[in-house]
C-alpha cells in the first residue's frame, strides 16, 4: 500500500535534510534528492513489522510494596 507523506528539506552546512511532516523520522543525504530516497528509506523500515531476532522470555512476578 502507497502513502503520500510530506517532507519539509533545508541545508545544513553541506547536508540537505529532509524530514516527515506527518511522522517523527528524518534523513540527510549529499543532494535533496539523496535526502529524500534516504527519508523513503527511513519511512518504509518505521512502518515495517517488528522482527524480533531472540524471542524474549516474559514472566510474571511478585513484589511487596511496604508503605511507607
Amino acid at each position: 500500500m502507497k502513502q503520500r507523506f510530506s517532507a519539509s528539506i533545508w541545508q545544513e552546512g553541506e547536508w540537505f535534510i529532509a524530514q516527515c511532516v506527518q511522522v517523527d523520522v528524518a534523513s540527510q543525504g549529499a543532494t535533496e534528492d539523496e535526502a529524500l530516497e534516504n527519508l523513503r528509506d527511513a519511512l518504509e523500515l518505521h512502518f515495517s513489522p517488528l522482527v524480533a531476532t531472540i524471542v524474549p522470555h516474559v514472566r510474571d512476578i511478585e513484589v511487596d510494596i511496604k508503605a511507607a
